[in-house]
């Protein structure tokens, strides 16, 4: 009990760190903090519209989060997930525009499979990389999303292009039954309960699974793997390779629930938000969860900031760039034994006594 308090307390500080220092910054700008923290849960929570653009702004950063999370836990820091989202939204866009696919959920479940695939497969290289070749897999995963971008842009604006696409260039629309609706009729779509499932799916698979034990191990003591004979580089390209199917998958759910098609909006920024969303929940899949949620307001609040307070819209991003930072300062202090450090820190007032009496002897 008391570990899970402090697992739950640091990233809680953390967070809690990061609005202050955030309403400090803005005090400098001549706004008032207290307006700032208001207006921010107000436009992140406030009323059930707010709570249809948190929900929405949640669903990628859950699958996006888990692009860093499973890695991490097989001992891999992925932070490439930016590159598996855009190529999942465009081999969406992609399949629907070159194969006639069924209008229905059968469809839609192909073109997001075919997301999975390839971010799946492109996760997995920068695993194979680090396995084969000893190339650091945070920087290669990082270089790799820039590479897969690129892709996109060149793939957007170039073979697949839709003529109509003037001012921003876009792939050809999906059709109306490969697209994803709303959940109950509302503007939040089913991606929600799919990353949902994802999360709580893969934690359940990690913690009552022998082949998710396996992975914990391997990311825990790779020398106590080997040891007991566990593929360890299967298993670290297994984790590279769920991890990417779920950005990849993320992408498409955009194509298919938000933008209709791929073009650069799907630029976002989600697999770059995954990565905090991640490490505040310290890579468990269930409780990203409600960490999604809680930044998926943070971002849907950035619009009500501008409107009114004056502030810019990407100021979001600062307070996200502070809570990171706060973040990984905070896991210095995971190993602190506090009870002691203050029992040490405290004057004994038997010690003037002890001495005098030691100076007499």
């Amino acid at each position: 009990m008391r570990t899970a308090l402090k697992e739950i307390a640091l990233p809680a500080v953390a967070i809690s760190a990061a609005l202050l220092v955030f309403g400090v910054l803005v005090w400098f700008a001549g706004v008032s903090p207290v307006d700032v923290w208001v207006t921010l849960f107000k436009g992140a929570f406030g009323d059930w519209f707010s709570w249809q653009n948190t929900l929405q702004r949640a669903a990628p950063l859950m699958l996006t989060a888990l692009c860093v999370a499973i890695p991490a836990r097989a001992g891999l820091i992925i932070i490439g997930g930016e590159g598996a989202l855009v190529l999942g939204g465009l081999a969406c866009a992609a399949l629907g525009q070159a194969v006639p696919l069924p209008g229905n959920i059968v469809g839609t479940a192909l073109t997001c499979i075919a997301g999975a695939i390839i971010g799946g497969l492109w996760i997995m290289l920068a695993g194979w990389l680090r396995q084969y070749r000893g190339i650091n897999e945070t920087i290669s995963s990082l270089l790799l999303a820039y590479i897969a971008i690129g892709i996109f842009k060149h793939m957007v604006e170039g073979p697949l292009r839709d003529p109509s696409s003037l001012n921003k260039p876009s792939t050809h629309p999906l059709p109306d039954g490969l697209l994803i609706s709303g959940m109950f009729g509302s503007d939040v779509h089913w991606g929600l309960a799919i990353g949902v499932v994802a999360c709580v799916a893969l934690g359940l698979w990690l913690r009552l699974t022998a082949s998710g034990f396996s992975i914990r191990v391997v990311g825990g003591n790779p020398r106590t793997a080997q040891l007991v004979g566990l593929p360890a580089t299967q298993l670290i390209l297994a984790a590279c390779g769920l991890g990417g199917a779920c950005a990849g998958l993320a992408g498409a759910v955009e194509v298919a629930a938000v933008h209709t098609n791929a073009n650069a909006s799907l630029i976002a920024g989600y697999g770059y938000a995954g990565i905090l969303v991640s490490f505040i929940a310290r890579h468990n899949p269930i409780a990203i969860v409600p960490v999604a949620i809680l930044f998926g307001g943070f971002g849907a609040a950035g619009s009500l900031l501008q409107r009114r307070l004056g502030l810019p819209d990407a100021s979001v991003q600062v307070l996200q760039g502070i809570a990171f930072v706060l973040i990984l300062a905070s896991e210095g202090l995971r190993m602190v034994d506090w009870k002691n450090l203050v029992r040490n820190r405290m004057p004994n007032p038997l010690q003037p006594k002890l001495l005098k009496l030691k100076g007499n002897a």
